[in-house]
């Protein structure tokens, strides 16, 4: 162990982009430490028997690797970083030494003192990466990074450790998931928020952001997994706000937009309790946009069509009149609707729109992932298929993809999505 009288860690950026990483222990020092590790484009391993529900989240994206099991010795073999995140001090004390073995850097959750690295508190301002080193004072180090940040972005010289909280319930719209996407207002309640809820397709990247007595609460619903019901969200915000907390409730995209938004709202009015909006950009015109296709185009499309897909045609549920849908001239956008994607081609055909209708799919919008798939109404739940499609993603259909589809295939064009790439 080193002695305290140790001079200052020195800093380094490190460039772990395809480099191996392994995170020991799936709980919520590992939640809040893996997206940090993904944006990096690290290729992570977490190690751990369990993970909470967002962690495993990460896996089955295929964003991480998770293996179920204890740690073994044989786990840090080829690694170039290691992060240790249990309550076990033995299975801790234990990577320490084999990382020191493998001469692998490693950050202890538990004991900074035997740790050979510090995790920095870390936020971003366009292309600038802020990262704090505050000794051993974790609080410190986000209040510095957290004014630095402030001053960037809005001009404001107070740390946020010094600003008034306000108890209450904030319901923040995230953006379609790139975090320099959401808004300043978003961005400014989640820096000032003693509890955030957040769900999964909330960016989770911003969550690193976070002081560390922030409580990260996990209100993630996995496809085909664990799901935190309505009424206990509602619940949960409700008891942390009366207990004076400010509480900021995080999703994707805007709350108001098949967010379920308002019931939260409506649940916020009945308790008496303070609630507020902080809208956030919708994927349903965002991520068209992002992927070069414009939802409206002169002459060619004068409205628009946000349609819910969580319900297939003919549920008894369902509030969608897909005859009228079909009979529409101008574009139509589907959210969640990837996985009943057969059952609306055959509905649209048959309430008389034409098979050659263009449509496209992005998957992942705004995200590095981000990948567009051009198609028409008859080929669309085929070509999905094929090309493995899989949820998130935004289904566009009308005239406004031909548009785009023929713009996109010029040379020259110059268009570049957010990660500088020119469209598939």
């Amino acid at each position: 162990m080193p002695p305290v009288s140790d001079p200052a860690p020195y800093p380094a950026g490190l460039r772990l982009a395809g480099r191996r990483v392994v995170v020991v222990g799936g709980g919520k020092v590992a939640q809040r430490r893996v997206p940090a590790l993904v944006a990096a484009g690290a290729c992570v391993e977490v190690v751990s028997p369990e993970t909470t529900p967002a962690v495993e989240g990460h896996a089955l994206s295929g964003e991480i690797t998770w293996t179920p099991r204890r740690y073994e010795s044989s786990d840090l073999d080829g690694a170039w970083y290691v992060v240790v995140t249990t309550n076990v001090p033995e299975v801790n004390r234990q990577v320490s030494r084999d990382a020191d073995e493998r001469r692998v850097f490693c950050v202890r959750s538990d004991d900074a003192e035997a740790a050979t690295a510090w995790t920095p508190a870390v936020g971003t301002h366009g292309p600038l990466t802020v990262a704090v080193l505050g000794s051993r004072d974790p609080r410190r180090s986000a209040s510095v990074r957290d004014e630095i940040l402030s001053r960037l972005r809005s001009g404001e010289i107070v740390a946020r450790k010094d600003q008034t909280r306000t108890p209450g319930i904030t319901l923040v719209g995230g953006g379609p998931g790139d975090p320099d996407l959401i808004t300043v207002a978003g961005r400014r309640a989640l820096q000032e928020a003693d509890v955030v809820i957040a769900d999964r397709l909330a960016p989770s990247a911003l969550l690193a952001e976070l002081a560390p007595d922030v409580e990260v609460i996990d209100a993630t619903k996995l496809p085909r997994g664990r799901a935190a019901s309505q009424e206990s969200i509602n619940a949960l915000m409700i008891d942390r706000a009366r207990h004076g907390k400010s509480v900021v409730r995080f999703k994707g995209g805007d709350s108001f937009v098949f967010g379920r938004g308002f019931e939260e709202a409506q649940a916020c009015a009945a308790a008496g309790v303070p609630w507020c909006v902080v809208p956030g950009i919708t994927s349903a015109f965002s991520v068209p946009a992002l992927a070069g296709i414009p939802v409206t185009h002169r002459g060619v499309a004068h409205d628009v069509t946000v349609i819910s897909g969580h319900l297939p045609p003919g549920h008894p549920e369902s509030l969608v009149d897909w005859d009228a849908v079909a009979r529409l001239r101008g574009t139509v956008v589907m959210l969640m609707a990837v996985t009943i994607l057969p059952e609306i081609s055959v509905a649209l055909r048959a309430g008389g729109r034409s098979p050659q209708t263009p449509c496209a799919v992005v998957q992942d919008g705004s995200m590095a992932t981000q990948r567009t798939v051009f198609t028409t109404l008859e080929k669309l739940a085929g070509d999905v298929e094929r090309h493995q499609i899989r949820p998130p993603a935004t289904i566009v259909m009308g005239e406004v993809v031909a548009v785009a589809s023929e713009l996109s295939s010029l040379e020259g064009a110059g268009w570049r999505d957010l990660t500088g790439r020119a469209p598939a």
